[in-house]
């Protein structure tokens, strides 16, 4: 992986490339949800005669989910889908003192997400702009002058000949993008599956209040059966709803992170960065 130095702007150095929970549905209904994913995938693991998981005894440090647990991570794509459109906060760290931080909304259902980016470095500031992605690549502008309000709003005063699109590379950035607009799901996910690939619980944290349990993700298909721990790290709290993802980037020392603040039903994300043709 390439890396940048302090010199030059991660983000404007490509520009010239191309290419909390759902409120309406409420903790009762994913408790049952939850109860009906853990019954499901305790008869299949009594069926198949597969011991997947163990029942947790304490907080005696990492460990094989749980039947509950497993619930609570399948469901954890579903309930971010569900509460969209939803606040998110990115920091990626590029190499030489570069971190790039990145504040917006994504909608799940479109798959799309907008957000003000902001790249620092050991001096201080160095560039700052708005950002749009989906699931092909992402565009960058300028903030319009004269223009307040979130990034969304902003977004929709820059014409289309104002954005600067590309496709994803392997940077962090744009890997960190790439992973927030997969994280939602229009449906939970298998828990046995997720069991049987290596999720595992790694410890419990309380933040903001809320306590939450940190998840090692289950392996990508078609790894070993010891190939070590998924770089996919997820906190997830007692209805399943997703907080924080983390993800281990090669040759960097700090984790691209990403927070999750609940719902903005006010955001309404712009069609013209997409228009891109």
């Amino acid at each position: 992986m390439a890396r940048t130095s302090p010199a030059r702007n991660p983000v404007a150095a490509k520009k010239a490339t191309r290419t909390a929970p759902d409120t309406t549905r409420g903790p009762r209904r994913r408790t049952v949800r939850l109860r009906i994913l853990a019954a499901l995938v305790a008869c299949a693991a009594a069926v198949g005669g597969v011991v997947a998981y163990r029942t947790a005894d304490g907080d005696g440090g990492e460990r094989p989910v749980t039947v509950d647990e497993a619930s609570r991570l399948a469901l954890s794509r579903l309930n971010l889908f569900q509460a969209s459109p939803v606040t998110v906060a990115l920091t990626a760290a590029e190499g030489g003192d570069i971190t790039v931080r990145v504040e917006g909304v994504v909608d799940y259902r479109t798959r799309r997400g907008v957000g003000r980016y902001q790249v620092t470095g050991a001096s201080g500031p160095l560039d700052h702009g708005l950002v749009v992605w989906d699931a092909g690549g992402l565009g960058l502008a300028p903030e319009p002058a004269g223009v307040a309000g979130p990034a969304w709003e902003q977004a929709e005063r820059v014409p289309r000949q104002g954005w600067s699109p590309r496709a994803y590379t392997a940077d962090p950035l744009d890997a960190g993008l790439q992973l927030v607009v997969e994280l939602g799901a229009d449906r939970p996910d298998n828990p046995l599956l997720l069991a049987q690939s290596g999720a595992r619980r790694l410890g419990g944290e309380r933040l903001d209040g809320r306590d939450y349990d940190r998840f090692a993700g289950p392996r990508a298909q078609g790894a070993a059966a010891d190939g070590g721990r998924s770089p996919l790290t997820y906190w997830v709290d007692g209805d399943g709803t997703l907080r924080r993802v983390t993800m281990r980037m090669p040759g960097l020392g700090t984790p691209t992170a990403v927070e999750f603040s609940g719902q903005d039903g006010s955001a309404k994300l712009p069609e013209a960065p997409w228009l891109t043709g």
